[in-house]
């Protein structure tokens, strides 16, 4: 998604589907780089640009300029070749593109009033969707073929959130998750579960998709916070984890899957037979896990959970129960990835594995024009 402020020397940054690379569009051009081992891949410095969208590992980009050169225009998207370095395509729209969504089949172009589906090999238009005024160009994408949604804004007055069938072209249901504007929101790889923060950004809810029903609710904290990112684990079935960035600075970890047998315990007793499962979550602290000042307050982020792994041994009450890998793009031009590891006690450490400048790593092969 596009960053709307001018004051970072980052503009855009993003992922691709499985988290292996991810792509940073600057003043000067865009960089892609691989999550695995930070290595710069490409980069090209031809203007501004506000959204770089990567197919998987392909060679394939959807590209928007920021509007700071005439030829590169915010309501203008190109679709990129890396390796002959030439545009395959290009869609003129009447008004600023402000989100890209990609997977095999779709493309996903968002405007502040209109969402259009495309066939990506044809580039056939398929459907339009009349949105609610979306100024931040918010929305959420699964990439799936099998359950492959794309969610957006229902209202600007409560955090309503209208999820769409991409590939069947319907409106799947329409989700009432929190009472005040979305800030934030992030649909599961599977497409299964959806998580939602408002502009409060205190409470962070899963809704299960199919049935349009929540299934969980996080409390990040008691004062309002603007989040920045959210973020499911990798899984074929129910995330482990979800994380989210905030304007505080801080990233929280909210455990789901891996611990549902101590959360069914918890709800045996006296508290969970009077009070909902969703409730007990907000008000129990143990499913929540904070990293404070992983980067200066304030700053923008954008993190993703690119790796979960169960290690646990039950019959050792200390051994780790899940271990995440967690990189962090700050707008500032930096990455992090850290290392979170909870056992069986749910007792969380965080450990930073990596931290460096976007700005300073040489490619192997710079491509300039």
């Amino acid at each position: 998604m596009a960053n709307q402020s001018s004051s970072y020397p980052i503009l855009c940054a993003s992922f691709n589907q499985d988290n292996s690379c991810f792509a940073i569009g600057t003043r000067d051009g865009f960089k892609i780089f691989d999550a695995n081992t930070g290595r710069l891949c490409y980069e090209r410095a031809i203007g501004a640009f506000i959204i770089v969208e990567m197919l998987y590992s392909s060679s394939l980009l959807a590209i928007v300029g920021a509007g700071e050169q005439p030829s590169l225009s915010p309501r203008r998207l190109c679709l990129f070749n890396t390796t002959t370095g030439n545009a395959l395509r290009e869609l003129n729209f009447l008004t600023s593109i402000l989100a890209v969504c990609v997977n095999r089949k779709r493309l996903i172009v968002v405007l502040q009033e209109k969402t259009y589906i495309y066939d990506i090999n044809s580039l056939a238009i398929l459907d339009t969707i009349d949105t609610v005024p979306n100024l931040k160009g918010l929305c959420a994408f699964s990439p799936s073929l099998d359950a492959c949604f794309l969610a957006l804004p229902a209202s600007t007055t409560k955090g309503s959130v209208l999820v769409y069938n991409v590939m069947e072209l319907h409106t799947h249901c329409e989700i009432d998750a929190h009472r005040s504007p979305l800030a934030a929101m992030v649909l599961s790889s599977n497409g299964i579960y959806i998580a939602t923060a408002s502009e409060q950004g205190t409470i962070v809810r899963v809704h299960l998709v199919s049935e349009a029903t929540k299934s969980y609710s996080f409390r990040r904290g008691t004062y309002p916070s603007t989040i920045f990112s959210l973020s499911f684990g990798p899984s074929m079935q129910l995330p482990d984890i979800l994380v989210a960035t905030s304007s505080s600075g801080s990233v929280h970890a909210f455990s789901i899957g891996f611990n549902m047998n101590q959360r069914s315990r918890r709800s045996s007793g006296i508290l969970g037979s009077i009070i909902p499962e969703s409730v007990n979550d907000v008000l129990d602290p143990a499913n929540h896990h904070v990293l404070h000042n992983a980067f200066p307050a304030g700053v923008k982020s954008y993190a993703v959970i690119r790796k979960t792994n169960k290690v646990a041994d039950p019959s050792i009450p200390e051994s780790v129960a899940c271990r995440a890998t967690i990189s962090i793009i700050t707008y500032t031009g930096y990455f992090l990835e850290y290392s979170l590891s909870i056992n069986n006690q749910n007792e969380s450490s965080w450990i930073l594995e990596r931290e460096f400048n976007l700005f300073t790593v040489i490619s192997e092969r710079t491509i300039n024009s």
